[in-house]
Parts: C-alpha cells; sequence; structure tokens
C-alpha cells in the first residue's frame, strides 16, 4: 500500500529521537520530505520504463490551418507519443504519422513553406518547445498544416505537481527506506554549525537510491533484453583457432 508522507515524517522523527514535534516542525520536515520525492522522481523519470506514462485522448487537437496543437496538458514533462485518436482502418486519418523533429531542421523549414495537407496519408513533424511544466503548457509547433481538424492521442509523462503531507508518496518500489535516510540527513543540517547535510544518513539515502534505481530499471522479464550474435553458436569452433569475428561474416 502507498505510504503518507506524514507516515515518513513519523518514521524519520523516531531516527531523529523526536517523536513530538520541537526542534524540527513538521513543515520542516514536510518540505524535506516532497525535496527528497522530487530528487528521486527526477532519476525514475530517466529510466524511461514508463512509470508514470499517462495518455490523454480527449483534449489535444490539430486544428485546421494550425501551426500549433491546442488544448495540451500544462503538466507535461516530458512528451511520449503524439498520433491520431482514431487509428482504426475506417479512420480518415489512419496513415498519418507525427515524427519529432528540431524546428530549425531542414525537412521542418520546407514543411512550414508548404501548403495544407490532406490529414489521411502524411507525415506531420513536431517540435516541443516553452517552459512546459511546471510553469505551462509547453507549445508544439507543427509542419506541415492539414486543410482539417485532427483529434489526437497524447501520452506524455506529466510533472509530479504539489505535494502535501496528506499525500501518498507518488514513488514506486517502496521508497520509504531512502525518503527516510533523505529527510534524516537533510534535518540534521539545522543542528550543524555549517549547515551542511549529515554525510553518514546522505550515503545511506545514495545506496537506498541507487537500489530502488536498479530495481525499477525493467519491468517485463517475458521477453529476453539480449538476443544470440549471429553464428554465435559456432564461435567456439573458431576462436581457439585464433580465427577472428570478422572471417567468419
Amino acid at each position: 500500500m502507498a505510504t503518507l508522507s506524514s507516515s515518513i515524517e513519523t518514521v524519520a522523527r523516531r531516527r531523529l529521537i523526536e517523536t513530538t514535534a520541537s526542534y524540527w516542525t513538521s513543515a520542516e520536515l514536510v518540505d524535506i520530505i516532497i525535496d527528497g520525492i522530487r530528487d528521486l522522481w527526477r532519476d525514475i523519470v530517466d529510466l524511461k520504463a514508463e512509470h508514470y506514462l499517462t495518455v490523454d485522448n480527449t483534449n489535444v487537437t490539430l486544428q485546421a490551418n494550425s501551426s500549433v496543437l491546442s488544448g495540451l496538458p500544462t503538466n507535461v514533462h516530458k512528451v511520449y507519443l503524439i498520433e491520431p485518436r482514431d487509428t482504426s482502418s475506417s479512420s480518415a486519418n489512419v496513415d498519418l504519422v507525427f515524427r519529432p523533429l528540431d524546428y530549425n531542421h531542414e525537412r521542418f523549414q520546407s514543411a512550414r513553406a508548404s501548403a495544407d495537407i490532406d490529414s489521411s496519408s502524411n507525415t506531420i513533424y513536431y517540435a516541443v518547445t516553452g517552459k512546459g511544466a511546471p510553469v505551462e503548457a509547453p507549445i508544439i509547433y507543427v509542419a506541415p498544416q492539414v486543410n482539417s481538424a485532427v483529434n489526437l492521442s497524447f501520452a506524455y509523462i506529466p510533472a509530479l505537481g504539489a505535494l502535501a503531507s496528506t499525500d501518498y508518496v507518488p514513488i514506486p518500489g517502496e521508497a520509504d527506506n531512502a525518503l527516510v535516510a533523505w529527510t534524516v540527513a537533510m534535518a540534521r543540517s539545522k543542528e550543524r554549525e555549517d549547515k551542511s547535510p549529515d554525510f553518514n544518513w546522505l550515503k545511506i539515502y545514495s545506496t537506498e537510491k541507487e537500489h530502488l534505481l536498479q530495481s525499477l530499471g525493467l519491468r517485463q522479464y517475458q521477453e529476453a533484453q539480449t538476443v544470440d550474435a549471429m553464428y554465435e553458436e559456432f564461435w567456439s569452433w573458431f576462436l581457439p583457432l585464433g580465427i577472428g569475428l570478422s572471417a567468419l561474416l
């Protein structure tokens, strides 16, 4: 079951030997916990294992004669996939494909200069720009423009947004120990003359974080992550003779 941020505070207070708030206020520790959540979240997102993947099949459209997408969520952190909402064989957009491309790429420049296209069987390039979450929705430029509106399926990684002590910790993979260690390390900086975090507790956090990321890195075991090399079954015959791989290919 997911853990409340307030529960992380309770455990951290035991480690700080202060079960009742006195030297550290609840607000102080909750702020530290939320900082720890954000630190873990950034690295989990970088695993690219889609723990936070969200698909919006309701709001995003490419309007006719428009160079930008409409209806984008305000919490977009990373764009994962853009495609027509209806991809059935009978759809008017069945062969329409969206491809990411740098805005200043020569193909993007050429597409911007072209006339509006039919939305049934073409490639549309897109470039993600703007600040994005948590400041604002990104601006996604597209080219070429289309002559009729296209409803889109928009897959993305959302930003975390605001967090409070009453929220569940939005981190997968049993992250409680890492967050407790982070909280104690940062809280103890208040006791230290140089205001630096506690080194030993930071080391514990680093170890817990490393193990957490390792456990989250592979999400399925059905398919092998490696493949057999070409002619691999014959390597044992030739390599003892000093025959290199290039000679076999």
